[in-house]
């Protein structure tokens, strides 16, 4: 665990001396959100980009600047990179066919969902990329993930932080709403784990709702999220090659595979050396542990470079967007386990 810890700092430590100021005031608000988290209860990573969006004065001096910018894009990336830990073969092969297909439906679908609201209502397309890559796959990661492919406007980067706050409370109240309306339908332990997995953003939520159901549920619903979270790699690399920010003028397709960001190339390798189970579990934790600890520096330096002001100026329709994306997503959970009875 050292080895790995020591090496995280070291490369982000050398990488430019300029970055450390700004380095560390990601690490201090991620340091808070730890102890907020632990002691007072909910959402790290919520309470990660509000600590940075009151703290946006300090994005404005040019000492810490390029530090925010480094935990934003590349801490960022790096911890996308190290989710691949989580999700092995086996982990994936364990949910069925059956489930398997419906979760590959809904994620594509609530995608797609997303694309199409946006223009429907009038925004950018990217917004809905964002927006139903998030809710369809693993929440906050996800946009952050989808994001960073994208091209970088101040416009997605509003949108991104709004995602990022609408997912996490949304996760938050589904949390406490599902697992409660499952009892009252009579949904016994598996297809209740499935809906769970199936339907909830965000990972720690997942986990959490489950447990309120049963331990059983429990397990079901952790090994269905992960297989959502698997498919953060085919999304993203989707939308990398034909919505990607450094698509030329000439039309995409799969001849551009040579845009695959590398640190989607480490997701699957890190999935590969999983499901090899050549390192000690201990190794394994850690670097899970790692990847937690980047996602919540890039979402309080991504706090960091907006203001609630800028959030603002979005308007009502990623709001409409993300509750719309929530409720069809969740109706395609409903509709698979009610056929299961």
């Amino acid at each position: 665990m050292s080895i790995l810890v020591n090496w995280s700092l070291s490369f982000m430590l050398t990488n430019t001396r300029k970055n450390i100021p700004g380095l560390l005031v990601c690490l201090v608000i991620a340091m808070s959100t730890s102890f907020l988290s632990e002691n007072y209860g909910g959402p790290q990573l919520l309470y990660a980009l509000l600590i940075g969006l009151s703290l946006h004065f300090l994005y404005l001096n040019e000492t810490v600047k390029p530090g925010i910018d480094f935990c934003a894009k590349t801490v960022l990336r790096l911890g996308v990179a190290f989710l691949g830990i989580r999700i092995t073969f086996a982990d994936i092969g364990a949910i069925g066919w059956n489930t398997g297909l419906m979760v590959m439906f809904a994620v594509g679908t609530t995608v797609c969902l997303g694309f199409f609201l946006a223009k429907l209502l009038r925004l950018s397309p990217d917004f809905g990329l964002i927006a139903g890559g998030s809710v369809g796959i693993c929440g906050a990661s996800a946009a952050l993930a989808v994001a960073s492919v994208l091209p970088k406007t101040k416009e997605n980067e509003r949108f991104t932080l709004l995602v990022v706050v609408g997912v996490t409370v949304l996760s938050t109240i589904a949390m406490v709403v599902y697992p409660f309306a499952l009892q009252l339908l009579n949904i016994t332990d598996l297809p209740a784990g499935i809906f769970l997995g199936a339907t909830i953003h965000d990972v720690a939520q997942v986990v959490a709702a489950g447990m309120l159901f049963g331990p059983e549920a429990g397990d079901v619903a952790t090994v269905v999220k992960l297989f959502r979270v698997a498919l953060l790699l085919p999304v993203v690399l989707f939308i990398s090659i034909f919505f990607g920010a450094e698509k030329s003028s000439q039309r995409l397709g799969w001849g551009s595979l040579r845009l695959i960001p590398t640190f989607l190339l480490g997701f699957v390798a890190l999935s590969v050396v999983a499901s090899m189970q050549i390192l000690p579990s201990s190794i394994t934790h850690s670097i899970g542990g790692i990847s937690r600890w980047m996602l919540v520096i890039a979402i309080g330096a991504a706090g960091l470079k907006t203001n609630f002001q800028e959030l603002a100026k979005l308007g009502w329709q990623p709001v409409v967007m993300l509750v719309v994306e929530t409720l069809f997503i969740a109706s395609i959970g409903l509709i698979f386990i009610l056929n299961l009875a």
